[in-house]
């Protein structure tokens, strides 16, 4: 089945009700596309408070939260050391799960280094805010 994966930038966008991220989402669920949030993305967009609380309702609506593994981990570093981006490990992450996972599409606020960790991954598609 075919996933959309949420980055940070994407939790916030959807969050603050921004319409690109909405679409994107929208268009996922009229497919039957499976919306995931890595658990790392969790750690990057809350805190523990009251502020949450607009991140926290895109959270509870994902169909998944994906786990960060030893085997999502390692591809994390292989596409660290491909890339050569070191300071990037949770978009790596993040990378890595839909590689690891099939056919997907990550939407997010940062097209640069996720369109760089993935690019010998044809499987996987970026989609920018």
């Amino acid at each position: 089945m075919a996933r959309l994966i949420l980055d940070g930038g994407a939790v916030f966008a959807l969050a603050a009700n921004e319409p690109r991220a909405r679409q994107v989402v929208e268009r996922a669920l009229r497919q039957h596309t499976l919306v995931v949030v890595p658990a790392v993305v969790i750690a990057e967009t809350t805190r523990g408070g009251a502020r949450d609380a607009r991140a926290n309702r895109v959270l509870n609506a994902v169909n998944e939260v994906a786990p960060a593994t030893e085997a999502v981990a390692r591809e994390a570093g292989r596409l660290l050391a491909a890339a050569g981006i070191p300071d990037a490990t949770i978009d790596a992450l993040i990378v890595a799960e839909a590689i690891l996972h099939g056919a997907s599409l990550i939407l997010t606020g940062d097209p640069d280094d996720i369109s760089a960790l993935a690019a010998n991954h044809p499987h996987v598609q970026v989609a920018s805010l």
